[in-house]
């Protein structure tokens, strides 16, 4: 049988690669698990693999793994990134996901805001504005994890950025320096970075740039999304959305909602105790 070090795994994108226990380990870490946590995963997820595992089954088997071994609001923040997906089926806007997590930084924001530009009128999806900056953000979601936003998005963002140039920040009281920002919940292709960098579109990705991503504002300002509690189902979480309860946050001014939801009597005082551990302030690991 051969090492760990020679075995491919399957991304969602359909891509193989060599499993990589670096990835996992950092991956762990930046949840908030404790190095002997980490190191035991890690040992047992190397024990099952095989050839053409799935990251989705890799994830899923040391997110079951840390629900065991270390406290609840861990195993919530290592499934962030799919809890983000889990908003999309549920008609929830993902541009007011992100507009909730500018609000969180001290932004004043918008959405859905028509602007004229110089040849045409544009919808842009969020505008924040904090002190002198201005940013006009068009926001993507992807609702499966493979998919990259690429170089011709980029492109027709950059345009429409230029076009709005001068007039983002002229409404109501909002006033400074103006930013293009495209934002997604996965990440992107080469090819867009590369030429956003060169012309000043701020990208903003899962795990783009390396600090302040998307992952890194979540985690800063707690603006977690109830599909992240480890302690409800996924019915009981596509209930709760559906009686517009979005944010773990909303459960402190609003506990009578999990009832509502269905959720069990019994049950309610443990989603409420690893909502309020999660949520109840940022967490950034180092």
């Amino acid at each position: 049988m051969p090492s760990y070090e020679q075995i491919y795994i399957t991304k969602a994108n359909g891509d193989r690669e060599l499993f990589d226990a670096k990835k996992l380990s950092l991956s762990l870490k930046h949840s908030g698990a404790s190095d002997l946590a980490v190191q035991e995963v890690i040992d047992h997820i190397v024990k099952e693999l095989k050839d053409e595992m799935s990251t989705t089954y890799i994830y899923r088997h040391a997110f079951s793994l840390l629900r065991k071994i270390e406290q609840q609001p861990v195993a919530a923040r290592y499934s962030l990134r799919r809890a983000i997906l889990e908003l999309g089926p549920t008609g929830f806007p993902f541009e007011d996901y992100i507009a909730k997590i500018f609000s969180g930084l001290g932004y004043s924001t918008a959405t859905e805001q028509m602007i004229e530009g110089k040849c045409a009128t544009h919808e842009v999806d969020m505008v924040a504005h904090k002190g002198n900056k201005c940013i006009g953000a068009e926001i993507k979601f992807h609702n499966r994890l493979g998919i990259k936003t690429d170089l011709k998005v980029a492109l027709y963002v950059h345009a429409r950025f230029e076009d709005i140039k001068g007039n983002i920040c002229s409404k109501g009281d909002r006033s400074g320096e103006e930013e293009g920002w495209l934002i997604t919940n996965t990440k992107f292709t080469k090819n867009a970075i590369t030429y956003s960098r060169c012309v000043g579109l701020t990208l903003i990705g899962w795990n783009y740039p390396q600090r302040g991503n998307l992952s890194d504002l979540i985690q800063e300002t707690a603006v977690y999304p109830i599909t992240t509690l480890s302690t409800l189902t996924h019915t009981e979480k596509a209930a709760l959305l559906g009686v517009g309860v979005v944010l773990c946050g909303d459960l402190s001014s609003d506990r009578e909602a999990l009832a509502r939801a269905g959720v069990a009597a019994s049950k309610i005082a443990t989603v409420i105790e690893e909502s309020q551990a999660l949520c109840g302030a940022g967490h950034r690991i180092e």
